[in-house]
């Protein structure tokens, strides 16, 4: 697995299809003990950062494919009594949330992804997340995530924002996938931290 140099230095519109690929690529070459390995270290995080261990309600999902694994990490915030929700992708591609009772109330939905088998609790119940956990395939120096392309999180971004809430944004990702620079849109929400297996990086306090 190649290092972050040559994942850097995209800086035009097509900047972001271009890292993606390179991206998705790297992911794919782990090796199932490394997504393991990476997995166990992220929930160790779980306890000792305040950003997880200080909020009574976090905003998480559950992981799929070769992103970082979160099963553990969400199971350490359930069992210390952190009340977690997950998303539940809608028809148009905006996020439900449900609460997070257990691997057992995990349900498969579209997509291969999996999803809270518990009432739905409606698009702003994100609202009352102190740290919002969010899936990507980089950051940059600046905060800049670099996320899939399909939008959902934008929604959810740009509802936190009208709503006037701020939690904690974090990003969960590979150490070798923060790198020196993402493509930058105006719709783009900074986040405030990145958590990988080697620990956390914060930033400053986003501008948009």
């Amino acid at each position: 697995m190649g290092g972050s140099g040559d994942l850097d230095g995209l800086g035009d519109a097509g900047g972001k299809a271009a890292l993606r690929a390179r991206l998705l690529a790297a992911r794919r070459a782990l090796t199932a003990g490394e997504r393991e390995r990476a997995a166990r270290a992220l929930a160790r995080h779980a306890g000792t950062l305040p950003e997880l261990a200080g909020a009574a309600t976090i905003a998480g999902y559950v992981s799929v494919g070769g992103e970082p694994g979160t099963r553990e990490l969400l199971e350490t915030l359930r069992e210390r009594g952190v009340r977690v929700l997950l998303p539940v992708l809608c028809d148009d591609n905006d996020l439900d949330w449900a609460r997070y009772e257990g691997p057992g109330s995990l349900v498969a939905g579209p997509r291969r992804l999996l999803e809270p088998s518990g009432p739905r609790l409606g698009r702003d119940a994100v609202l009352a997340a102190g740290t919002v956990l969010l899936p990507g395939l980089a950051v940059d120096a600046s905060g800049t995530r670099l996320g899939r392309g399909g939008g959902s999180y934008d929604r959810v971004l740009e509802r936190l924002t009208r709503a006037g809430a701020r939690p904690v944004l974090m990003v969960l990702l590979y150490a070798h996938e923060v790198v020196a620079a993402v493509p930058r849109e105006p719709h783009d929400h900074p986040v405030h931290a990145v958590l990988t297996p080697e620990g956390v990086r914060r930033f400053a306090a986003p501008t948009a």
